[in-house]
């Protein structure tokens, strides 16, 4: 590296004195390419049903999904992330909706496809939205058993898949997941349909408001997922989380949830030559947007700075429910 010259020949400041400048200088930028919108998707007509707790976000109906997704492509979004509204009469211990061929999240799909067919779609896997006790898989004797939920999820991701999702995205956290589904891909010749993995995922207190969203917070009642999800103190175990991933045939992998995180994006961006993505959840957003409505900080600079801190610690892609307002704004 080449040393730095001294003050007063060497003044840092004078590449931040203009606007222009400070632009032409900037190491890391944000596109709306970057940005992938993760979507509620509910039952009904001509609906938007607002998420009390988070400010600006609401679930759609199918048809005013189409609309909006016409929007988001407009304003240079590429992808967009569903997650299903199921209801109550549908959920089921072992969460059997979510291998049905034309549940919800399927129809979303085709909605998307329709209304923007460069869209790049991308769908959860996980059972959390599908079950009675709001888990993301099978329990048996109070514990979330992993083996048997493989073979659901394999079920699912297929169903995703031939239903038209570009990406399929587990975020379960089951060991083993990504080579199960992987395999069960392949067998169905679905050679081109990416796994983004939700590699390193903690146990975290900042998805509260997301599981309020789906309806699962009211399943999952007192409970918790520390038993497959990964202990916020830990950062060696992400490293062997991604690394698993990768070599079960991982595509892209994630770390959630995002501004907490920035240290495990950091490094598994420094030691593994695949796609990084970040989220910015549900309880990150809403603490943003919190703040901005009583006017403790500026909430647009906030956000924008938030999203700009997942580029520079690594992340190709981030996920946030702001996508469509920043997009307008960049």
């Amino acid at each position: 590296m080449t040393e730095q010259g001294q003050f007063p020949a060497t003044r840092l400041r004078r590449a931040r004195m203009q606007p222009w400048l400070r632009e032409l200088v900037a190491e890391t930028r944000l596109h709306p390419s970057d940005l992938i919108w993760p979507v509620f998707v509910q039952e009904g007509e001509n609906t938007e049903t607002p998420v009390a707790s988070m400010p600006g976000v609401s679930r759609l109906t199918l048809d005013i999904l189409a609309q909006k997704t016409k929007e988001a492509y407009a304003l240079g979004i590429r992808a967009m992330a569903i997650f299903p509204i199921v209801d109550d009469t549908l959920k089921s211990p072992l969460g059997d909706e979510a291998m049905h061929p034309k549940n919800l999240a399927c129809r979303a799909i085709a909605a998307i496809k329709n209304a923007a067919p460069e869209m790049g779609v991308i769908a959860d896997v996980a059972l959390d939205p599908y079950t009675t006790h709001g888990q993301d898989g099978i329990v048996e004797d109070g514990i979330v058993v992993n083996d048997r939920t493989l073979e659901i999820l394999c079920k699912q991701a297929v169903v995703l898949a031939e239903a038209g999702a570009d990406m399929v995205a587990p975020s379960d956290m089951m060991d083993g997941r990504i080579g199960a589904i992987r395999a069960a891909l392949e067998h169905k010749k679905l050679h081109d349909t990416v796994i983004l993995s939700y590699a390193a995922k903690y146990a975290s207190s900042f998805y509260g408001p997301f599981r309020d969203a789906v309806g699962s917070a009211k399943n999952l009642g007192s409970a918790d997922k520390k038993n497959y999800q990964m202990d916020p103190a830990n950062s060696d175990e992400a490293m062997r989380e991604i690394a698993l991933d990768i070599a079960e045939g991982a595509d892209m992998v994630m770390v959630k949830p995002g501004i907490a995180y920035l240290d495990i994006i950091a490094r598994a961006k420094a030691r593994f030559d695949v796609p990084m993505f970040a989220y910015q959840v549900s309880g990150e957003y809403a603490m943003i947007k919190a703040a901005a409505q009583n006017g403790w900080v500026d909430g647009d600079a906030v956000m924008m700075e938030s999203l700009l801190a997942f580029k520079r610690a690594g992340a190709r892609g981030i996920l946030t429910y702001a996508a469509v307002e920043v997009a307008k704004k960049i």
